[in-house]
C-alpha cells in the first residue's frame, strides 16, 4: 500500500473522493493509501470463500460481501476493504457505502499486505464489538488462521492446516480446505 499525496481528509471527504476514483484506497487517521491489484491466486481464494459462504448462508439474515465493500472502523477513524466479510446486522443490510457491524472478516494474505493484515488491520478490527472471528488465509502455506473472540474480549487462535475442515462458528459454517484452495496449482 502506498500513501496518496493529498490534503488531510476527513472521513466524509474520503468517502466523497473515493466514489470518484478508479482504484480503491483505504483510509486511516486522515491519510489515504492506494491499494495494489490482487494476484490471480488471491482473487480465486477470495471468490471460493465468498461463494461457499453465500451458499451456506442462503435463507439466513446474513449477507456475504467481497473486496469492493468498505468496512468502517469509527473507533480508529478508518475505512478498509476486507477480502470477504459477513454481516448479519440489520443496519448493514441497508448500507450504501460501508458496513459497520460484520461478525466475520477474512483477509487473504499476500507478500505486500501480510504484516499490515496481521498488525494494523487486526488491531483496528478488534475495536469492533460485532466481530466474532478474524480469519487470515495463507495461500503459500495452505493454512487458515482463525482468531475467535472469547470471554472478556480475549482472542483465541485456531489453525486449520492438516485439518480438512475449517469451522467458522461466528456464522455456523464449515468450509473444507479443498473448497478454499480449489483451482490453485
Amino acid at each position: 500500500m502506498q500513501m496518496v499525496n493529498a490534503d488531510v481528509f476527513t472521513a466524509e471527504d474520503y468517502l466523497a473522493w473515493e466514489e470518484m476514483q478508479e482504484e480503491k484506497h483505504e483510509y486511516m487517521h486522515a491519510e489515504v493509501f492506494a491499494m495494489g491489484g490482487a494476484r490471480r491466486e488471491h482473487v480465486i481464494v477470495s471468490l471460493n470463500i465468498a461463494a461457499t459462504l453465500k451458499q451456506h448462508l442462503r435463507g439466513t439474515p446474513c449477507q456475504v460481501y467481497i473486496s469492493d465493500m468498505k468496512l468502517r472502523v469509527e473507533q480508529v477513524d478508518a475505512f478498509f476493504y476486507p477480502d470477504v466479510m459477513v454481516s448479519c446486522d440489520k443496519q448493514d443490510q441497508h448500507a450504501e457505502q460501508f458496513l459497520t457491524a460484520p461478525s466475520l472478516v477474512i483477509e487473504v494474505l499476500s507478500d505486500s499486505t501480510e504484516a499490515y493484515d496481521r498488525g494494523t488491520k487486526f488491531a483496528a478490527y478488534r475495536q469492533l464489538p460485532s466481530i466474532k472471528e478474524y480469519v487470515l488465509v495463507d495461500i503459500k502455506a495452505r493454512r487458515i488462521e482463525c482468531f475467535r473472540r472469547v470471554a472478556e474480549g480475549d482472542w483465541l487462535l485456531h489453525i486449520c492446516a492438516a485439518s480438512a475442515v475449517c469451522n467458522l462458528p461466528s456464522v455456523d459454517v464449515s468450509i473444507t480446505l479443498a473448497d478454499i484452495f480449489e483451482g490453485l496449482v
